[in-house]
C-alpha cells in the first residue's frame, strides 16, 4: 500500500474507507455541509495544512465542489493540492438510486482512478523502500502518558486536545491519528500533562 504525507481531506465515512483500502495517510472527513458550521473541525484542518499540507478530494457533483471551496476561502492556497476525480455516471454498491447528478462519489471509483488522481494533484508518495520510518505515536504511548484506559483518562484528553486547539470530539483514534500528523513521537512523549 502507498504511503502519502499530506492529510487526505474528503467527505464521508465511505469515501474515508475507500481511500484507506488504497493508501496509507491521515484521513479527515469533513461531514458533508457540516464542515460549514464546525469552526473546530476548519481549524484541525488548517493546523494540519500548515504541518503536513492537505489534499482535497470531494466528489465531482456541486456539493463536492461546494465543499471545497469552502476550504480553499479557509486554508492559504499553498497548502492545498486539489484531487480530482473523473465524472463516471452510475451508482455506488451501497445506495438503491444513484445521486442526483447521477455520477459516482469518490466511494464509488475503482482503486487504479484514486491512486492516478492523487498523483494528477502532486501528491507526496513516500517511498516505502526508503529510510526506516520512524515509530509513530502508540495507543501504548497514549496509556503511559495516561490518556487511555485510567481512571481520569477522559479529562486528561479533553485538556491535551484544548491545549493543542483540536477538536474536543477526535474518537481516540481520531487523535491518534491527528497527533502522529502534527508531531514526533519524541515531541509527544515529553508533553507535561
Amino acid at each position: 500500500m502507498e504511503r502519502i504525507k499530506e492529510v487526505i481531506v474528503v467527505e464521508g465515512r465511505y469515501d474515508k474507507n475507500a481511500l484507506s483500502q488504497v493508501v496509507e495517510a491521515v484521513i479527515i472527513e469533513t461531514g458533508g455541509f457540516g464542515i460549514f458550521n464546525d469552526g473546530q473541525k476548519r481549524s484541525l484542518l488548517k493546523k494540519l495544512a500548515e504541518k503536513r499540507g492537505i489534499i482535497i478530494m470531494t466528489d465531482s457533483d456541486a456539493a463536492g465542489f461546494m465543499i471545497r471551496n469552502r476550504l480553499k476561502g479557509c486554508i492559504s492556497p499553498e497548502l492545498i493540492k486539489h484531487a480530482y476525480i473523473p465524472d463516471i455516471y452510475g451508482k455506488e454498491r451501497r445506495k438503491s438510486a444513484p445521486s442526483r447528478e447521477g455520477k459516482l462519489g469518490v466511494e464509488g471509483m475503482r482503486p487504479q482512478v484514486i491512486l492516478e488522481s492523487l498523483r494528477r494533484a502532486g501528491a507526496s508518495f513516500e517511498d516505502s523502500a526508503g529510510p526506516e520510518r520512524q515509530p509513530g505515536i502508540s495507543k501504548a504511548d497514549l496509556y503511559k502518558k495516561g490518556l487511555s484506559g485510567r481512571e481520569n483518562s477522559a479529562a486528561l484528553r479533553k485538556k491535551l486536545l484544548k491545549e493543542l486547539e483540536l477538536p474536543e470530539r477526535l474518537s481516540a483514534q481520531g487523535m491518534l491519528d491527528v497527533l502522529n500528523a502534527i508531531m514526533s513521537r519524541e515531541e509527544f512523549m515529553a508533553l507535561q500533562l
